[in-house]
């Protein structure tokens, strides 16, 4: 079971490293910490409101301590010295209220300045971290876009990769295609193969068209010497041809014999 579970992990590691990206992991960290910066702005404000709020309590109950102040002393003028008494023990009950107060109020300002110094703290290494950020989301895009050149000219990239496997099955099917076709010309014209179209020939077909052909241009040549000659018309060099000369020749040697 331990074996499982390490291997389990392992994989769940790999695939999670595979489909992380940093981008979205340092946009994810800062919407943390902007989330953070929030909540200590919000703590200075209600730690300030508190703040205030003291001070409101502080102004009301020294202004009733001012006033028993005042009517103590005016009771104490008309000889109402029990009233003016009265007057007093109220009013020290009221000024240690106040100096509650004031205790409480003077924490409250300096949690209010410990807390604002955080947050501006926090606000300097949230705009750093932002400035890093986009360094690094910018660097990360580059690199990847590099790599992603590299290996489309290199070939080792999937996509790439699938392209040179298709090249390399058509350049395949292409040569298998023209050997078939060079093998099966062979084959007819060797006579192995029987051509129902009745074109195909074979080797002594062909020898035979190659001297037709060659007879073909020598009665052609024979006729234009012909005409240059002047002598007889194309038509009768041609039909004469090799006979016609030779009794030509038989007819002029016995004349060549009286001369000599």
């Amino acid at each position: 079971m331990k074996r499982m579970g390490m291997i389990f992990r392992a994989k769940a590691n790999k695939a999670l490293d595979r489909a992380e990206d940093p981008r979205e992991t340092l946009d994810y960290s800062y919407q943390k910490q902007l989330e953070l910066l929030q909540k200590v702005r919000r703590g200075v404000a209600d730690v300030a409101t508190s703040r205030k709020r003291l001070e409101l309590q502080l102004n009301q109950l020294q202004g009733q301590s001012s006033k028993l102040e005042d009517q103590g002393r005016k009771a104490l003028a008309l000889g109402r010295e029990d009233l003016a008494r009265e007057a007093l023990s109220r009013r020290a009950a009221l000024q240690q209220q106040v100096t509650d107060l004031e205790t409480q109020h003077t924490t409250l300002q300096g949690e209010e300045e410990k807390l604002t110094l955080a947050a501006q703290r926090l606000q300097a290494k949230v705009d750093a971290f932002r400035t890093k950020k986009e360094t690094i989301k910018a660097t990360y895009t580059a690199a990847q876009a590099q790599t992603r050149i590299g290996e489309a000219f290199s070939g080792i990239s999937e996509e790439m990769g699938d392209v040179g496997l298709a090249i390399q099955r058509a350049e395949d099917k292409t040569q298998q295609l023209q050997a078939r076709a060079g093998a099966i010309d062979e084959l007819l014209a060797s006579g192995a193969l029987d051509d129902p179209t009745g074109t195909a020939k074979d080797d002594i077909a062909a020898e035979l068209d190659r001297i037709s052909g060659g007879t073909d241009v020598e009665l052609e040549l024979q006729r234009m010497k012909a005409e240059l000659a002047g002598g007889s018309t194309p038509q009768q060099a041609i039909e004469g041809g090799p006979q016609d000369s030779a009794q030509q020749q038989s007819s002029q040697s016995p004349h060549r014999f009286d001369k000599s």
